[in-house]
């Protein structure tokens, strides 16, 4: 009797998941729509320092950074909480935050690019700040080969988050470069030590709102696909085992 109980209460707890899942998907997808016309309708053209029509990248560039920065932060408190409770479920909780962050710091580093072109007059430069979030994309990829390369469910985790704690180590870093060191990249929050060779470049209030709701609309995109993906490693974990139970029975 106790065992049927346990059953529906994990499958009611189950559906729950998914419904507010599902509700994080609608709302990114609603609020995604509202930002492209914010961002291609609303918000003004840059000047020529800026890239002219090519700035309205910079709404998604940023809003990509944000997450892919932040994905690592995630990502190194999951594993710090690992380390302390060796539950598995922070574990995939920092696996899935990983994933998500390597889509996202591409995305930064492509809209980057398209950006710098018509503003640079170059793809790519191998500015400081420019340079480290390319190392962080390989840092990311090298954690998920990492995993890849263990078999051992504990000793992976466990090797997983020593990495993902050193490796945000560079979201401060980067955070700072702009502002300490000489960089072409701009500090768009905050005084920089190079503001007079980026052209004085800022972020006016028209333009802040709508930053702000990218930035909140992208936060909602990474949500849902945390969950969905944390989701999907838990299903995957839960076969792996049952297939193990078959095998040694």
């Amino acid at each position: 009797m106790e065992s049927v109980l346990s059953t529906q209460v994990s499958a009611a707890q189950g559906q729950s998941r998914e419904s507010l899942t599902r509700a994080l998907g609608v709302a990114a997808a609603v609020m995604l729509a509202v930002a492209l016309v914010m961002v291609f309708v609303i918000a003004p053209p840059g000047d020529v320092r800026s890239g002219g029509e090519a700035q309205r990248i910079f709404y998604f560039h940023l809003s990509s950074a944000w997450i892919g920065f932040g994905a690592w932060l995630v990502t190194a408190f999951c594993g710090v909480r690992y380390l302390q409770t060796r539950d598995l479920q922070w574990d995939r909780r920092a696996h899935a935050s990983a994933e998500i962050g390597v889509l996202f710091i591409t995305m930064t580093l492509l809209s980057g690019m398209l950006w710098g072109r018509p503003t640079w007059n170059a793809w790519w430069t191998w500015d400081f700040k420019l340079t480290l979030s390319a190392l962080q994309f390989l840092m990311y990829l090298a954690y998920l080969m990492l995993r890849g390369g263990l078999e051992n469910v504990n000793q992976r985790a466990r090797f997983a988050s020593v990495y993902g704690i050193v490796g945000a180590l560079t979201v401060p870093l980067n955070f700072l470069v702009s502002r300490v060191l000489q960089s072409i990249h701009p500090a768009v929050f905050g005084p920089s030590v190079n503001a007079a060779q980026q052209g004085g470049f800022g972020v006016s209030v028209d333009r802040m709102v709508i930053l702000v709701f990218c930035l909140a609309t992208f936060t909602m995109i990474y949500l849902f696909f945390f969950r969905s993906r944390v989701a999907l490693l838990e299903r995957e974990d839960a076969l792996a085992a049952r297939k193990a139970a078959l095998l040694d029975a």
